[in-house]
């Protein structure tokens, strides 16, 4: 989901279930909720980064400790959980929170990949043991080895930077970087208003064979 306060900074935060598709699903809902509502309740016009990096700190980590409550009053949650990648802007700064392999891109005339996956292959390019070619195609390339809902801790990063008026930022769920390539997504990206670039990236990560959740949401000031 994504908002604009009247003050014309905004926010928006994507998350992507695990643990089946009921456990995944209310991991997701519980998280998106969540964050969306303390981050609402907690912006302020003129927010320091330090203030929004807190404030991104506090509602992730409410949406963790909510997952695990939900999981441990209802058997058949148990094991669920969910990637989160959010975004608050203010003025020309934006700051990014992000804990498993869901993404944020900014784009001006090529697509910059600002968030670092959680997972076991990213660890095994790290480490030199694969490309990033062979990480895509890898059997284990979905293994994430963070999430919410997992543990009463969540490690969270943040990637602070610059956003210009021309650029365009992009969260999205695996479900589309799975299956739309980086020139492909390029290419969207510069052809319409956020709107609808969001619902094509959609529609061509399904007309590509769509094996999973499919969520993009496009910010542009």
């Amino acid at each position: 989901m994504a908002a604009c306060p009247d003050d014309g900074s905004c926010f928006a935060v994507v998350c992507d279930g695990m643990g089946g598709a009921l456990g995944g699903d209310v991991a997701s809902e519980i998280a998106v909720k969540t964050i969306s509502g303390r981050i609402a309740a907690g912006w302020r016009a003129g927010m320091s980064n330090e203030s929004l990096v807190n404030l991104l700190t506090t509602s992730i980590t409410a949406a963790n400790i909510c997952v695990l409550d939900r999981a441990e009053e209802d058997p058949r949650l148990r094991g669920m959980g969910t990637t989160v990648v959010a975004a608050a802007i203010q003025q020309d700064r934006l700051v990014i929170a992000h804990v498993g392999d869901s993404r944020a891109y900014a784009f001006t005339d090529r697509l910059e990949q600002l968030t670092k996956d959680h997972s076991l292959v990213q660890d095994m390019v790290d480490a030199g043991m694969l490309t990033p070619e062979q990480a895509s195609v890898h059997p284990n390339k979905n293994y994430i080895t963070r999430a919410l809902g997992i543990a009463e801790r969540v490690e969270i990063d943040f990637t602070e930077r610059s956003f210009s008026d021309h650029e365009k930022l992009l969260l999205c769920t695996d479900g589309l970087t799975n299956y739309v390539d980086e020139d492909a997504i390029a290419g969207i990206l510069s052809s319409g208003r956020p709107e609808e670039t969001a619902r094509l990236l959609v529609e061509e990560a399904n007309r590509n064979g769509g094996g999973d959740n499919v969520t993009a949401v496009v910010i542009q000031k």
